[in-house]
């Protein structure tokens, strides 16, 4: 019997963030997450959903022209077949790229996916749920993001990225401000100050489509 996952749900979008911002992309959204951040735009999907097995996510997958695929949640890890369904999809020649707070063990994601990690920053309220110990399994393909929320996040976020090296363990390092909270200009202005070996994001999809799932 095939293995199933609980799906929040499988859309096609432009991809709002990351390396492939702007790009056509198949999304699918893990219903739960073990964190709770403050600022968290995707609540909805900590419950409901509903049971679909690996063929069937695989075949909703093929019915959209994209081959760049997004796995997110929620927490995607926090179901442990998520890591069958990003084998499964790499096996059939999809760019796959996974969204995970970090909080949970990435060793096990096949090699063949870039990995987006969320470091959580106090502005969260679940910095401490940061599992460090993740930095040694990521390289160049993977990307860290910070999302800040107020000046004491970003002032953490920069002495992070000081202190693990980041800049040398991946391929780019990702700031954007909480959307509706933080003025963009003012993140903008600080890494401008800084020379921060950062780049900013802003969430391109809730420009274009707000905060209505789906997008």
């Amino acid at each position: 019997m095939s293995q199933a996952l609980r799906i929040s749900e499988i859309f096609y979008s432009l991809q709002g963030e990351s390396r492939t911002i702007g790009l056509p992309t198949v999304f699918i959204r893990l219903t739960g997450c073990p964190l709770r951040c403050r600022w968290c735009d995707s609540a909805y999907a900590f419950n409901g959903g509903q049971m679909i097995e690996l063929d069937g996510i695989l075949e909703q997958v093929a019915g959209y022209p994209a081959r760049l695929v997004t796995v997110t949640g929620g927490e995607p890890l926090a179901q442990p077949g998520a890591l069958a369904l990003m084998q499964r999809l790499c096996d059939a020649n999809y760019q796959v790229s996974i969204e995970t707070s970090g909080a949970l063990d990435v060793a096990g994601i096949d090699p063949r996916v870039s990995v987006v990690m969320d470091l959580k920053a106090p502005g969260s309220d679940e910095s401490h749920r940061n599992r460090w110990e993740n930095l040694d399994a990521l390289s160049a393909k993977d990307q860290i993001k910070f999302v800040i929320a107020d000046r004491a996040d970003y002032e953490w976020s920069r002495l992070s990225i000081d202190q693990h090296r980041l800049s040398d363990r991946v391929g780019e390092v990702l700031m954007s401000p909480v959307h509706g909270e933080l003025e963009p200009k003012a993140l903008a202005e600080w890494i401008l100050a800084d020379g921060a070996p950062v780049r900013m994001q802003l969430q391109m999809h809730k420009y274009l489509w707000g905060e209505e799932p789906g997008h």
